[in-house]
């Protein structure tokens, strides 16, 4: 008895330091980043969901600052991997080198490549051919790599954080559909508001940035994991986030007329999934217990986005699939 009295006390601190760590959180990262609340918060939930997330924006933006602040908050090692059309699988997993035994002869070793660490940034994954991308797979959804017939667990916490330009299309290679259905969150930044943009450029031209202060470890990461998943859920709540994935599939029953006409393939169950853990965690980072509606509908465009493919007659009149989002959230019943 004194021992569940014990974790129950742990677990309502961790609760505690969750909530308490989102305004903490904000205002270690404002030391370098500004204006960006969404993209943040929507970046703290997949962390503490345990997912990994695609970032798309337009060169200049602060992604890859933003993923190294976050790093050093969470005390993470952090690798960063610049895509190049002449990356290789091995440069990015590692490889088998001929060294020196003790007893002076030579044998094979495994050099460990930059995915060996925390949190990894993919930096413009888009630009380097799908087999160094594939390569990714194994490691994000296994969290391990295969060298030479040989498994190599990766540390944990284990997160890819990747970077996408949208602007220059030649020369860049799009992701297959199966490697960006792993990715839990498609992160949209913008360019800042005209104040914002002031404010950057004077504080970045007149003095050089505070440090980022680490506020929590890989362990209190992993901790966070496992109370995310234990936030309650009502069923219809569940339920409405199975509905609104399956009305994203086309020529099935009860797919809404627009679905039929605008997209060839919808979402699969890893996007209601990625809803309900988002939504617990986005419950947590909000002081609740309990996970609402609201929660769902809040994620519907980061994880839908990129897992609704549309059709051509789509693309030829215009329709998006944030649009798509759109009118499903409104063909939807909430619960």
């Amino acid at each position: 008895m004194i021992a569940a009295n014990d974790s129950l006390a742990t677990e309502e601190q961790l609760v505690r330091r969750i909530a308490e760590g989102r305004d903490r959180i904000r205002k270690e990262l404002a030391k370098v980043i500004r204006g960006q609340d969404e993209v943040i918060e929507l970046l703290l939930i997949a962390l503490l969901s345990g997912g990994h997330a695609l970032i798309t924006g337009a060169p200049g933006l602060a992604k890859t600052l933003l993923i190294q602040s976050t790093a050093r908050l969470f005390h993470l090692s952090f690798k960063r991997i610049q895509f190049t059309p002449d990356l290789m699988p091995a440069d990015i997993t590692g490889t088998e080198i001929l060294g020196e035994s003790p007893d002076g002869g030579r044998r094979l070793e495994f050099v460990k490549g930059p995915l060996f660490a925390n949190l990894i940034l993919a930096d413009e994954i888009n630009r380097t051919p799908p087999k160094t991308q594939s390569a990714l797979l194994e490691a994000m959804q296994e969290h391990q790599i295969t060298a030479a017939g040989v498994r190599y667990p990766l540390e944990e916490p284990f997160f890819v954080l990747a970077t996408k330009n949208p602007v220059e299309m030649e020369g860049t290679y799009p992701l297959p559909e199966a490697q960006l259905d792993r990715f839990m969150f498609d992160i949209r930044i913008d360019y800042l508001s005209e104040d914002d943009e002031v404010a950057v450029v004077t504080s970045t031209t007149s003095k050089r940035p505070e440090p980022i202060e680490a506020l929590f470890t890989g362990e209190d990461l992993m901790a966070f994991h496992e109370i995310v998943r234990r936030v309650p859920i009502a069923e219809e709540t569940a339920r409405y986030a199975v509905r609104l994935v399956g009305a994203s599939r086309p020529n099935r029953a009860g797919t809404p007329d627009f679905i039929n006409e605008w997209v060839n393939w919808g979402a699969g169950l890893r996007a209601a999934q990625c809803l309900v853990i988002g939504g617990k965690a986005r419950a947590l980072l909000g002081g609740r217990s309990h996970v609402t509606p609201d929660d769902i509908r809040a994620l519907a465009h980061p994880v839908l986005r990129h897992r609704i493919l549309p059709n051509f007659r789509a693309e030829a009149e215009g329709i998006t699939p944030e649009g798509i989002v759109d009118r499903l959230l409104k063909h939807v019943p909430l619960p």
